[in-house]
């Protein structure tokens, strides 16, 4: 009856969520999007202090924070020019803060990888969203890495409880298995593939089996990723937020690898 139960709040959860992706991709401004998702990078970048940072480490958090609102705004009104001055600007004043932190507590070089790796991490990988929509028919190049990354990982889920034998990485996450990471491959492909046909006609469909292909396995790494994280501070979920499915995260950590793969192959290979 509990997983059952379970079962029934993932997909609630991830119904409503869905729908209010949907709607919000398709009917909100840029502007509206660009603020949605910086809400969404705050909300992950809370979630990843209090994984690798616990209590304590105000101003540490302080400056991911600031970060995470700072960095799409750039990619909104900026250029790469002033991207990759923030981005330089911004781990200056990290190491400066940890610098004038040296004589108030112990010396610990750790917090200052931890900020700079989550500014990297989240608030800038999220932001391929943001380049995405901005891009020619970019509600269908933000659609398709929600196809390749939704579809693929409730394929794997299916794949991997009925025909999962062989853990895929058992230390990092012991409960994908390979049979599931195929499902996921195949899954992110083929649904790629429809959605291009029908939606993105003008591309040829050779480039969507490319981009679900290896956006799946992409995809795959990114959870992994996460799920090394989380490892390796003893946490299961990044939090509780989302009934059924953990932390916000929890949700993100495939798509936002997927979306800079998407981008770049959209610029440079299909032009």
């Amino acid at each position: 009856m509990a997983i059952k139960n379970s079962n029934l709040q993932r997909w609630m959860t991830g119904i409503v969520l869905g729908l209010a992706l949907l709607l919000m991709i398709l009917w909100s401004s840029l502007e509206l999007l660009t603020a949605v998702i910086t809400l969404f990078i705050v909300v992950a970048i809370w979630e990843y202090n209090g994984i690798v940072f616990g209590r304590g480490f105000l101003k540490e958090k302080t400056e991911s924070l600031i970060l995470a609102v700072l960095i799409p705004g750039v990619v909104l009104f900026g250029n790469a020019q002033l991207l990759v001055a923030l981005l330089a600007f911004a781990m200056m004043i990290v190491f400066i803060v940890f610098l004038w932190k040296v004589n108030e507590t112990t010396f610990d070089m750790s917090s200052v990888s931890k900020v700079v790796f989550g500014m990297v991490y989240i608030p800038l990988l999220t932001s391929h969203f943001i380049m995405l929509r901005k891009l020619d028919s970019g509600i269908y190049w933000i659609l398709l890495v929600l196809v390749i990354g939704i579809v693929g990982d409730t394929v794997a889920l299916y794949v991997g409880k009925s025909l999962g034998k062989s853990k895929l990485i058992e230390l990092v996450s012991p409960g994908k298995t390979v049979e599931g990471t195929i499902g996921l491959i195949g899954g992110a492909t083929i649904g790629a593939c429809l959605f291009g046909y029908f939606l993105i006609s003008e591309v040829s469909v050779v480039h969507f089996l490319i981009l679900g292909l290896v956006g799946g396995i992409i995809g795959q790494l990114g959870d992994l990723c996460e799920s090394a994280i989380k490892r390796n501070y003893g946490r299961k979920d990044a939090s509780s937020l989302l009934p059924g499915h953990g932390g916000l995260m929890d949700r993100m950590d495939s798509l936002i690898f997927i979306a800079p793969f998407v981008y770049y192959y959209r610029i440079f290979v299909i032009g």
